[in-house]
């Protein structure tokens, strides 16, 4: 029986972090009330605070979950399908591209909304959306690693992860504002550019 109790509160905590991470990413942080949540959850007001005692620890319970949520949702697909180092990044980058079509770009990138609508009233948020960025940057680095041989000696590899980053995101709250992907493709294709250009010198480079 106490084996059945802890996995029905595991499961209640389960639902209510999956209920809010939902309408966070829906409707924003500030708009989610704590009814909705219950609602969503099929969940009492006691379990809530049993496990949040404040709405605050839901969104740090929802930041948590979505590091844990990167690399079998995110990344570990794309690198299942895609084998060049490269591709991969626009494997990655494609995947927030059939997410804006889907949605006919009204939801943008869940860390990206949270940055900018608590990062600076949530100290301790903006402290796990930076370590959701940096997962999200490491992943990139791992594949610019991964073409070790391809780029120049010189390129500052982590500053370009963070760069794609910066890409992806502009790219997103660009298409979200004009209710059109184009910016979010036109950033991506400059960026494929760049990388052709620099991956063209670093051959160039190898040969000489």
């Amino acid at each position: 029986m106490a084996v059945e109790a802890q996995a029905g509160k595991t499961d209640t905590r389960a639902r209510l972090v999956e209920a809010a991470r939902g309408l966070f990413l829906k409707q924003g942080y500030a708009a989610t009330g704590i009814a909705q949540i219950l609602k969503e959850a099929d969940a009492r007001s006691g379990s809530l605070y049993y496990f949040f005692p404040t709405k605050e620890d839901l969104l740090l319970a929802v930041l948590e979950q979505y590091k844990e949520l990167l690399w079998p949702l995110v990344i570990q697909p794309v690198f299942d399908r895609v084998s060049d180092p490269m591709e991969r990044i626009f494997g990655v980058l494609d995947g927030y591209r059939r997410m804006l079509l889907m949605t006919e770009c009204a939801q943008g990138c869940p860390i990206g909304n949270l940055a900018l609508e608590v990062a600076e009233s949530h100290p301790a948020a903006r402290t796990l959306i930076a370590e959701n960025f940096d997962g999200w940057k490491q992943a990139i680095e791992q594949c610019l690693d991964d073409l070790d041989g391809r780029l120049p000696a010189d390129v500052d590899r982590k500053s370009l992860a963070s760069f794609v980053l910066t890409v992806m995101e502009g790219g997103i709250m660009q298409a979200r504002a004009y209710r059109d992907s184009a910016p979010f493709e036109q950033g991506v294709a400059q960026l494929r550019d760049y990388f052709d250009r620099i991956l063209d010198d670093g051959s160039n480079w190898s040969k000489g």
